[in-house]
């Protein structure tokens, strides 16, 4: 890219992490040290407001960098993201935001700790939280090199090794000085840009076609290389069984996977009442829906106008289909119109990660400290030392985040998330959702549950082609692939359930059908909540 790409874009880089840092030190002047300012910002946000915060979240580097590069290089078949990761808030709204909020205090442990005992639950759950957090913080590190990579013009690796580490001690930053609240201010600035800018390309990308979407698919298909076939499912999941397997596998993770996920679970906490939380979900559905609409015409159009074969040529897994996209939609490169357009979407999609990994590493640092901290030690009512081990907890995950993200640098990110929604669906939906509604639910199947779920989702990922055993994966050079699809959720959602039954059927604990009751009457009435 040109100098000019460079210098504007990082200008507007400077000026979005200026903000952002302004909120974060603005915030930290007049936080009050509490747990409960810190995890849950007070609980004071509207509805509205934490709508927007919800979609800021959700609406990552694997949306828009992710979905719309594997529509330009896939098809029909990409198009499986936008609809899952949309579908899945229904799952949200219908059986976890109001329960969850009326349940829990700060984290998913809190819910399944109301009716268990806690030390061996609070353990399970955090563990599978930060594990789920650390792989959803890897794909956003790795959408951050590949926009970098882009940005200076080449695929040079120190480049974009300083971003990842750079955009981690971002983070890191913004959760130890600004907590829940600050965090929660980054979302809603995030969400505003990405959504005025994904308006303003689809807008761009339609009147090049006149407002004729049919033309938009037909030229898709024609530069795509694959014909009518592009525009039809098959291209990606339908050569064989195991790709079909994989398709139902990936779908099955995308919709389930969003009710298990710590930092979106989190959010419901920083709402005054479980009404609030059902509106906040609202505002969230209708805005997240919308966006995921406008990633298809995005896919489609960097297929039409930019071509599949330029976009594997700057990213072989497509994380540079937008930029380019807008690159050509202001008049191609060296173009004045071209420069602005590519630089303002390069900052919007920078800023989509920096905010999306501030809001991961605080729900998985005060899994840290709230629920595996709290526990090991034993000790209740320390709110200032247990926020001290939250903000340490984040350095240690900023650290492990960066150096997977190096790893991975490669993959998809959209495909990455994928991997961390597998795993929140098999280790975290079914201790909520038996907790919730399981009257006969024990600790001891609450903890295989997780358990059950946890392991067997990330032994698959290790063992599938994924991490060996072809030229895309972590490691080609080496083969010890034994599981055939590249996504677990197939096997290990299904096993994460039957753990948790397994558990309760052999336990030798009697449910406590008085506390039972009484979640039951808290989750459903909101009497007694925090």
């Amino acid at each position: 890219m040109t100098g000019d790409h460079q210098t504007l874009a990082l200008l507007l880089f400077s000026a979005f992490v200026a903000v952002t840092l302004g909120i974060t030190t603005w915030v930290s002047r007049h936080r009050h040290g509490s747990a409960e300012e810190f995890y849950a910002g007070g609980r004071l946000f509207s509805p509205m407001e934490n709508g927007f915060a919800l979609a800021g979240d959700y609406m990552s580097a694997a949306s828009f960098l992710g979905i719309s590069g594997l529509i330009a290089l896939v098809g029909y078949d990409g198009m499986l993201y936008s609809v899952g990761f949309l579908v899945a808030w229904l799952v949200v709204l219908f059986l976890v935001a109001e329960l969850v909020r009326n349940c829990g205090r700060f984290t998913l442990a809190d819910v399944v700790a109301a009716r268990m005992r806690e030390r061996p639950v609070r353990i399970a759950t955090g563990t599978s939280s930060v594990t789920v957090s650390v792989l959803y913080l890897v794909a956003q590190m790795v959408g951050a090199g590949s926009l970098v990579a882009l940005l200076l013009g080449g695929t040079g690796e120190a480049a974009r090794a300083w971003t990842v580490i750079g955009v981690g001690a971002l983070m890191v930053v913004y959760v130890s000085l600004g907590g829940m609240r600050a965090t929660t201010w980054i979302q809603i600035v995030k969400a505003v840009l990405l959504l005025g800018g994904t308006v303003a390309l689809t807008v761009l990308v339609l009147l090049r076609f006149h407002g004729d979407v049919n033309r938009l698919l037909l030229t898709a298909a024609e530069r795509s290389g694959h014909g009518q076939a592009f525009l039809a499912p098959g291209l990606a999941y339908g050569g064989d069984w195991t790709a079909r397997l994989d398709f139902i596998g990936l779908g099955l993770a995308l919709v389930l996977g969003t009710a298990g996920l710590p930092h979106i679970l989190s959010r419901f906490y920083t709402v005054p009442t479980a009404r609030a939380a059902r509106r906040s979900v609202v505002w969230a559905i209708g805005l997240i829906g919308g966006f995921y609409l406008m990633t298809i015409v995005l896919g489609f159009g960097a297929a039409a106008l930019v071509g599949p074969d330029a976009v594997r040529a700057s990213s072989t897994s497509g994380n540079t289909a937008v930029p380019l996209l807008a690159l050509d939609l202001g008049g191609g490169a060296g173009s004045t119109g071209g420069t602005v357009l590519f630089a303002i979407v390069a900052a919007v999609a920078f800023a989509t990660i920096l905010a999306v990994v501030a809001g991961v590493t605080l729900a998985s640092s005060a899994s840290v400290a709230h629920d595996l901290y709290a526990s090991l030690r034993r000790r209740r009512g320390e709110a200032r030392s247990e926020v001290a081990v939250a903000r340490l907890a984040a350095v240690g995950i900023g650290v492990v985040a960066i150096a997977l993200g190096l790893l991975a640098r490669d993959l998809n990110v959209a495909f990455l998330v994928g991997l961390a929604f597998a795993v929140a669906a098999s280790a975290n939906l079914p201790v909520l959702l038996y907790s919730l509604f399981w009257r006969g639910f024990t600790t001891r199947g609450a903890v295989w549950a997780v358990y059950g779920g946890l392991v067997p989702a990330v032994v698959l990922v290790l063992l599938s082609p994924v991490v060996s055993g072809s030229p895309e994966a972590l490691f080609p050079g080496v083969d010890f692939q034994l599981f055939p699809l590249q996504n677990p959720g197939l096997v290990s959602i299904p096993l994460g359930f039957l753990a948790g039954w397994i558990g309760t059927a052999t336990s030798a604990e009697v449910p406590d059908a008085a506390r039972h009751a009484e979640t039951e009457v808290r989750s459903l009435t909101g009497a007694g909540a925090v």
